[in-house]
């Protein structure tokens, strides 16, 4: 009889460990990533970027806003943030008092559904389901019934104010010491925000150097982005897959891109031509989904160097 219930029982426990794991220790074990990438002209100085993306930010997350404070000790030389900072309608300020050091940075910012509307408790076998369908966000699903609207207005306001640069479908530079950056943005492809024939055109010849932002990365928006030539396309809204699976890695990304490509530095082929891709695992969760497992929440500090000769 004891050997009959000792397989279950195992498994059972080890699942209870996994996601005690999960909730109770990974989901706060924030760390920064590093990475380098050569788009840089001939001459040009390195340029330090801090990335950080969906912060989900709820009330009383103290940990995180402290480590999000933190950061600002990299003393970058701008800081992208690629959206969905809120998962609480009430969440503005700590979301601000986590970013008040680094909006003493240039920076600039786009915006993700989750900033726009509060979040929704779903059975997170439905992104399983979605991704065999085909259908993610508003890409082929109905509009949510009696969505929550969010304050985002509080936050566009706060990094206005700050002079970080809005890139909401639209263009914008930031001015360093010694360097003009070009920036294009678009709103989150997710909910069908993004228009890029506002933009489209491709990088500011007039700039030292062109990037692009947007918040989900899907494959239209690489497409176009990468097919206009950019050098470097910067997004979020993956989580890295959130519940990833050791030695294999992610089971989805929430869009059209492929589990190969769900964080990290890649690259992205459209139009005869190449980009190279940044799609950061962010640092928070769906407040109705707080864990993670073998993935844990990060920011980036890209090094944009030159080419090697």
């Amino acid at each position: 009889m004891r050997a009959r219930y000792a397989g279950p029982l195992g498994f059972t426990a080890a699942c209870a460990a996994g996601l005690a794991y999960a909730a109770c220790y990974e989901v706060r074990a924030f760390r920064l990533r590093r990475v380098t990438v050569p788009v840089l002209p001939p001459g040009m100085r390195p340029l330090r970027v801090l990335q950080v993306s969906d912060i989900h930010m709820v009330r009383g997350q103290r940990k995180k806003q402290r480590w999000l404070r933190s950061l600002a000790g990299l003393r970058p030389d701008f800081v992208i943030n690629t959206g969905d900072n809120l998962s609480d309608p009430e969440g503005v300020p700590e979301v601000l008092d986590a970013l008040g050091p680094l909006l003493e940075f240039p920076g600039a910012y786009v915006f993700g559904s989750n900033d726009y509307y509060g979040p929704k408790l779903r059975n997170p076998a439905r992104y399983l389901i979605e991704k065999a369908s085909g259908r993610h966000g508003l890409n082929g699903n109905p509009p949510t019934v009696g969505a929550i609207h969010n304050p985002w207005e509080d936050l566009r306001d706060a990094f206005d104010a700050a002079g970080w640069v809005g890139l909401s479908n639209a263009r914008g530079r930031l001015k360093l010491d010694g360097a003009e950056i070009a920036l294009t943005g678009l709103d989150d492809p997710h909910i069908r925000r993004d228009r890029y024939g506002k933009v489209a055109g491709g990088p500011d010849t007039g700039a030292d150097l062109s990037l692009a932002v947007v918040h989900a990365p899907y494959l239209r928006v690489l497409d176009a982005f990468t097919a206009d030539r950019y050098p470097l396309i910067l997004a979020g809204h993956t989580h890295g897959g959130q519940l990833c699976l050791p030695f294999y890695g992610a089971l989805v990304t929430n869009c059209d891109l492929d589990t190969r490509r769900v964080k990290g530095l890649s690259t992205h082929q459209a139009g005869g031509h190449t980009s190279h891709l940044h799609v950061s695992a962010g640092c928070g969760t769906n407040r109705y989904t707080p864990v993670r497992f073998a993935c844990p929440p990060e920011a980036t500090l890209l090094t944009l160097t030159e080419p090697p000769a």
